[in-house]
């Protein structure tokens, strides 16, 4: 795994690194938000994971996760933060971060997230590779009005594609959909799709089902719906056109 670690606190990067060399993980640091934008830039592509620290010197680390996020809507990105305020948090995650980590942390809580997200992206990535031609008409889920496909990670609403959704956004909508109009709540979403306890925290399903009704909402009708007090629902029977 190559890692971009944008962190302000040397001492926090120095204790890091040695749990990364145990993993044998390549791992560069940035220590300033225009260092880590410089670095990123440099090979956008070759990057499978970032942990970004909002209190950053120079560029704060909302603005570049923005940039990063302007560049690769799919490259896994873990935010590190010391703010207790839960309205950064939230925002980091409606910038299209993939998860956060609150500090102080422990090192293996990092490392067991980061495996967790870098699992789940590679099996975004490989499920994309070498498709071929007959697999693409291939689709899990199919409605009246709506079609997704695991193997080529694409999903239509009447027709369309819905473009851009990160490896968890793709996972949340394959989960609500597969059973149409069944209730998930928070704390089951959270187990279903990160695959690991969020200690009750909701408002990362709150914050991912906001960006995805955003990009549904470019291609059609709303089909994630809310049931108040209870969770979410996929139902595409009664949306209106």
């Amino acid at each position: 795994m190559k890692l971009l670690m944008i962190e302000d606190n040397k001492s926090v990067s120095e204790m890091m690194a040695m749990f990364f060399k145990k993993e044998n993980w390549h791992v560069e640091y940035a220590y300033d938000g225009l260092e880590a934008l410089s670095k990123f830039k440099e090979s956008p592509t070759s990057w499978d994971m970032i942990t970004l620290d909002l209190n950053l010197p120079g560029m704060d680390g909302i603005q570049v996760n923005n940039e990063i996020r302007a560049i690769s809507t799919t490259v896994p990105i873990i935010i590190l933060t010391a703010r207790d305020s839960e309205s950064d948090q939230v925002l980091g995650l409606e910038m299209g971060a993939d998860d956060y980590v609150v500090k102080p942390f422990s090192p293996i809580t990092l490392i067991a997230r980061i495996k967790a997200l870098h699992r789940r992206a590679g099996l975004a990535n490989s499920s994309t590779a070498s498709v071929e031609q007959e697999d693409i008409d291939s689709f899990d889920v199919i409605t009246d009005h709506f079609k997704l496909s695991t193997k080529t990670r694409e999903a239509y609403l009447y027709g369309n594609m819905i473009k851009d959704l990160t490896p968890k956004e793709f996972d949340l909508l394959k989960t609500l959909s597969q059973k149409p109009r069944q209730v998930f709540s928070r704390d089951q979403l959270l187990q279903l799709v990160w695959h690991y306890e969020f200690y009750g925290d909701e408002r990362t399903v709150d914050a991912h089902i906001k960006k995805l009704r955003q990009k549904i909402e470019k291609v059609g009708p709303q089909v994630i719906q809310t049931v108040w007090g209870v969770g979410y629902k996929f139902d595409d029977l009664e949306v209106k056109e």
